[in-house]
């Protein structure tokens, strides 16, 4: 598949996901098999650009091309302003936020909410297409509300304004995360575009994947919540779609190196404590299901120093390699 010019190696991409595709993360799921990583999505106000957190999310340093940057907002003309900061600080694709159904997000007129606008949707894309010489892509969901998805003309609207890639999320906005996500919105809107078109909402293994690139027509998914506490979940995808055979689950040794490698760059990327802080919510999703993990939770989220969480997740995954 090719977003523009630039040529992805797989049919696996990381989805965008605020607060967790941070660079260490999108940098461990490249290496596990991601095809493509989006940021986290930045802001479009210029006057939160020089913040540390802006600093952080739009850090790009060392990370494998091509380099793709989010970003959300409502202004076309500020949109295109972000957008060509952004390119000028390495960003290689420029992907718009029209998919995001947080309450915060949508209260301030940005993600899903601007699904209820389609002069403004495509005012916004045309701006940021004008504004840089890089493929430009949006995120989608199927519409609004249950009783009015507009995904069909969403899309019609962005291939005309210069889109070179739409990724659906297989639900409304009012669905948020409930409920399951439906496929046959996103097929439609692959048998009407030229562009490329990706399926995303609830692929959670090999098996579900080629069953939604089936019944999709899609170029290629896009995983989120499945990849967290579980990276290698690409390379899992990527060896069943060649073979159609199914890759051995890591062991808990395996597991737990790739954590440990996690939260090594979690530490070097926001120092200490902060990286020990960001690295909970992660460790919680690497122990899920796994036994005693409760117990194990707890220990690391009162830990305080990158040793002691370390040395716990070690001694943690050891014991259920040895058990």
């Amino acid at each position: 598949m090719k977003i523009g010019s630039i040529a992805l190696h797989g049919a696996c991409i990381l989805a965008p996901m605020a607060g967790v595709t941070d660079k260490p993360f999108r940098l461990l799921c490249k290496e596990l098999g991601a095809a493509y990583a989006v940021s986290e999505m930045t802001t479009s106000d210029p006057r939160m650009w020089k913040t540390r957190k802006s600093l952080l999310r739009m850090d790009h340093l060392g990370e494998p091309d091509p380099i793709g940057i989010q970003i959300a907002g409502s202004d076309p003309v500020v949109l295109a302003e972000a957008a060509r900061f952004n390119v000028a600080h390495g960003a290689q694709i420029i992907d718009i936020n029209f998919g995001c159904p947080a309450k915060k997000v949508c209260n301030a007129w940005c993600g899903s909410a601007l699904l209820q606008d389609e002069p403004l949707v495509g005012q916004i894309i045309s701006a940021v297409v004008r504004a840089v010489d890089v493929p430009v892509t949006i995120k989608i969901r199927t519409g609004w509300h249950l009783a009015n998805k507009n995904a069909l003309k969403i899309a019609a609207i962005a291939e005309a304004a210069g889109a070179a890639m739409i990724a659906i999320h297989g639900r409304t906005r009012d669905m948020m995360y409930n409920g399951h996500a439906e496929y046959d919105t996103i097929a439609a809107v692959k048998a009407r575009c030229t562009i490329p078109v990706v399926a995303n909402g609830d692929i959670d293994s090999p098996e579900k994947a080629r069953q939604v690139l089936e019944a999709t027509g899609a170029d290629a998914i896009m995983i989120g919540r499945a990849a967290q506490g579980r990276p290698w979940i690409f390379r899992e995808i990527n060896h069943y779609l060649k073979t159609g055979q199914r890759l051995p689950e890591p062991t808990p040794k395996e597991a737990g190196e790739i954590l440990i490698e996690h939260l090594n760059r979690l530490y070097n990327h926001y120092g200490e404590e902060a990286g020990v802080r960001i690295a909970r919510k992660h460790l919680g999703w690497y122990a899920k299901e796994r036994p005693e993990s409760a117990p194990f939770r707890e220990r690391v989220n009162k830990a305080t120093a990158a040793v002691d969480q370390l040395r716990f997740s070690e001694d943690y995954f050891l014991a259920l390699d040895a058990a």
